[in-house]
Order: structure tokens, then sequence, then C-alpha cells
């Protein structure tokens, strides 16, 4: 079953007065369960596609379904609450709030859900970022961090919910190969053990190789999709 249906979908920004096309007619079934890479070169699209996905941006045609909601057919609130209680997005750019100190930024999505108690919400965020590597900075602000570190926040964040879908957007571009493949490794055991759907985009061949599948976009459209069963190496040298 389908978690993500993307159906003809194209996106066109305005530089100036000439239209700019990032997408165009790309057409795709995620199913609900798959940790799926979205490979291309920069200015493919991912980056794009991703932002649709996860209702940050709306398709200039065709029909996003998330979750079986249409997702052009919202209302803002509705989208809120889809992003809330659906999506985790790693934001390349991190997106953390500076004024609140790691924990508080991991615990935010929990507050804004609401449901948990105070010592769960608690004993959750800490054991996220102790699995992240980051537990002992719990107290620091955003700004007293390294780049990898608030990678490591960011990849925390998304994952506190427990969301059914996490979008990744090069989640190991400023980490280290070893805290790198620590987090691959945390997200493999979220999507074996609670069926959670990843959707990456990466130009990582290590990432690439634990995916079950491997999406190829250039120019804009979706040039082909390869089933991979955990082993890249051999779909990249096709």
């Amino acid at each position: 079953m389908s978690i993500v249906s993307i159906r003809n979908v194209s996106k066109d920004y305005m530089l100036g007065k000439t239209v700019v096309p990032a997408l165009r007619g790309v057409s795709l079934e995620i199913e609900k369960g798959e940790f799926l890479s979205l490979a291309g070169p920069s200015g493919s699209g991912k980056t794009t596609l991703l932002n649709l996905v996860g209702c940050v941006d709306t398709p200039t045609a065709g029909t996003v379904v998330v979750d079986g909601r249409d997702t052009s057919r919202l209302s803002e609130r509705a989208l809120t609450e889809l992003r809330l209680r659906t999506i985790g997005f790693i934001f390349q750019s991190f997106n953390l709030v500076q004024v609140l100190s790691v924990f508080q930024n991991v615990e935010f999505p929990l507050l804004l859900q609401g449901g948990l108690g105070r010592r769960e919400r608690r004993d959750r965020v800490l054991a996220l970022l102790d699995a992240v590597g980051i537990g002992s900075h719990a107290r620091h602000r955003p700004s007293e961090l390294s780049g990898g570190q608030r990678q490591r926040v960011a990849v925390a964040r998304a994952l506190v919910t427990r969301p059914a879908l996490v979008l990744a957007d090069e989640p190991t571009a400023n980490l280290d190969s070893k805290t790198g493949a620590n987090l691959i490794d945390l997200m493999k055991e979220m999507n074996r053990r609670d069926g959670t759907t990843f959707v990456f985009s990466t130009h990582d061949p290590k990432v690439m190789s634990h995916a079950s599948a491997i999406v190829r976009i250039a120019d804009g459209q979706l040039v082909g999709r390869e089933a991979v069963g955990g082993d890249a190496a051999a779909a990249e040298g096709r």
C-alpha cells in the first residue's frame, strides 16, 4: 500500500520573468515501509520533490497524495496536522530554533502534538539524544554546536514523534563517516521495528547501499527506479 502517491507532478519557479522548471511530469509510488533513496546531481529536483511530499511547497500541476490525503485539497490547518502527526523532516539547513536548547528543540514537536506527560517526553527525548550521540549537549544552544552536531539534533527532532514517514535531505552531508553510519543504522532499526517509511535525497553511496530502492532523477524528471535489496554497489555499476 502506498504512503505517498505522486501523479504527473510539475513544479515551476519564477526567476525574474523566466519560468524555471524544477520538476516535469514526475509520477512515483512510495510503499509503506520502504527505505528509498532519491539520487541525482545537484539541481536535479530531489529537494523540490521532498518539499512537495513534506507539504512545505505545492506543485504547479499534478497531485501529491500523502497517507491517503490529496495535499492540494487540504486546508492550511489540515496540512499542519499532517506534517505534525505523519511526517518527520530532516532539512539540509537544520531549521533549529536558535533560542531553544538542544533538548527543547527535540521536545518541541512532542509539545505541539500533546498526549505525552512531562516524564514520558523527557525520557523519549534523552534516549534519542543519546542514540544520535548528542546527549551530553542537551543544554547547549544550536549556536554552540558544530554543523555535524546540529545535524544530529535535526535528526533526533525528526524522529522523536515516531512519524510514519521520514523525509531526509542529505542527512549525512555534515557528518563524519562513523556518525553518518550510526545515524543510518538508527533509521534502519526504526524502519525494521516500526515500519517507518524513509525517503532520502543523497549523493552518498554508503547511504544508497542501505536503500531498498534507488529512484534516479535528472533535469526534473524521473529517469529510473532500481530495486536494491541492500546492495547499491551493483546498482551503481549498471
